[in-house]
């Protein structure tokens, strides 16, 4: 896999970075960063911090937005007050439906504007960028506006990556789907992931392995300083991963896991988001695609094909040794429960409830075509699609 295969391009300090103090067993002195047009350093800081800045960039989400604010908004309290301790951050990503009327709705939430979307920026990433060099908190939180968010998970959050002392704090949030394609395909995606990306891995500093989701990304202020913020990332289509890579390069501290008491998402709400969403991120996410595409092919061949050989040996049709056949049928029965076996223990992994898991393979079918679909548009189109908008790949 690419997250396993993928060389370091230099050390932390062959690029000029130490470990964050505070963040690092073995602090080093502060270096002083060269600032560079368009990145953070060029921000002067507030003249006082708060503790949490929450950003969400939403274009047209005026489906989920407000379930997210609630969600977030309900946690602010005497000891972590809204608008003196932490704030919250909507930017309208130039929406053409009521997003930025529902965000307004919010009593406390600051609304922006996303800025003008310049080449070699996508616009997740430009529109995250316009609230990061105005936010205030020591840690940032970018999350999505299909989230909703358990209560009290911001301050346990802080909490955790102080006590993991990491700079980056990711969660993979508990997968909300609807209808049969959704719970079908998205277990067989979120075990590929959990194999190809395991956490223990990730958050591991001796291995190379990093990831990240940006449903739910916190960083420390200082942290995300040293990374370049976002304009680090300004074109890459899948900047979680990328801003996981850096932190593990610069040796900034990277937490990740699975984390269904913390949040949720519902990542798309019609097949056809659902399937343009995956055509963008699925070359992008595993190395060889194509031979991920073989493997869940013979999947199918291999449960459908060896129940039906089974039974027609089992009728004896095939000579008159009904014996032999009936016992040749016998044995594709068992490899036929063996590979279901194995079929089922790896899509366990995908932490989907039994029900979601058990009809994983009627999902296979278009988890096949999703795959060769996004080798073809990243490897010989080179362009992809999201939200209205093309990237180049």
């Amino acid at each position: 896999m690419e997250n396993e295969t993928r060389q370091e391009k230099g050390t932390a300090e062959e690029s000029g970075f130490k470990p964050v103090l505070g963040l690092s067993d073995s602090p080093g002195e502060l270096e002083t960063l060269q600032a560079r047009p368009g990145t953070v350093f060029d921000q002067p800081e507030p003249a006082e911090l708060m503790e949490l800045t929450v950003m969400i960039p939403a274009r047209n989400e005026e489906d989920c937005l407000a379930a997210c604010l609630e969600s977030l908004v309900s946690q602010s309290e005497d000891v972590f007050e809204l608008g003196k301790d932490w704030e919250l951050i909507v930017v309208d990503d130039h929406s053409t439906d009521r997003t930025a009327e529902i965000a307004r709705s919010f009593a406390g939430v600051t609304v922006m504007e996303a800025g003008k979307l310049e080449h070699g920026w996508t616009g997740k990433n430009n529109a995250v960028w316009t609230a990061a060099k105005q936010a205030r908190g020591r840690w940032l939180l970018f999350t999505d506006a299909d989230t909703v968010h358990e209560p009290g998970n911001l301050h346990r959050a802080i909490h955790e990556a102080k006590k993991h002392k990491v700079g980056m704090l990711s969660y993979s949030p508990r997968q909300v789907v609807t209808g049969v394609a959704q719970r079908s395909l998205m277990p067989l995606v979120f075990c590929e992931l959990a194999l190809a990306y395991p956490p223990a891995k990730v958050s591991d500093p001796n291995q190379r392995i990093a990831a990240a989701n940006g449903q739910f990304l916190l960083i420390e202020r200082e942290a995300y300083r040293r990374l370049g913020g976002h304009a680090a990332v300004a074109k890459d289509v899948l900047e979680d991963v990328e801003l996981a890579f850096l932190a593990k390069r610069r040796k900034l501290g990277l937490r990740f896991r699975y984390a269904e008491d913390a949040v949720s998402t519902r990542m798309y709400r019609t097949t056809s988001a659902m399937i343009e969403g995956w055509t963008k991120n699925l070359a992008l996410l595993f190395d060889n695609t194509l031979a991920l595409t073989v493997w869940r092919f013979l999947d199918i061949l291999l449960l459908v094909a060896l129940p039906w050989l089974a039974v027609e040996l089992w009728s004896a049709r095939f000579g008159g040794h009904s014996l032999q056949w009936l016992g040749a049928g016998w044995v594709l029965a068992i490899l036929w429960v063996r590979n279901l076996f194995r079929f089922y223990g790896r899509v366990a992994k995908s932490n989907f409830p039994f029900w979601d898991c058990a009809i994983a393979p009627l999902g296979l079918p278009l988890f096949v075509v999703l795959l060769y679909r996004s080798w073809f548009q990243h490897k010989i189109l080179k362009q992809v699609s999201w939200k209205g908008r093309s990237y180049a790949a």
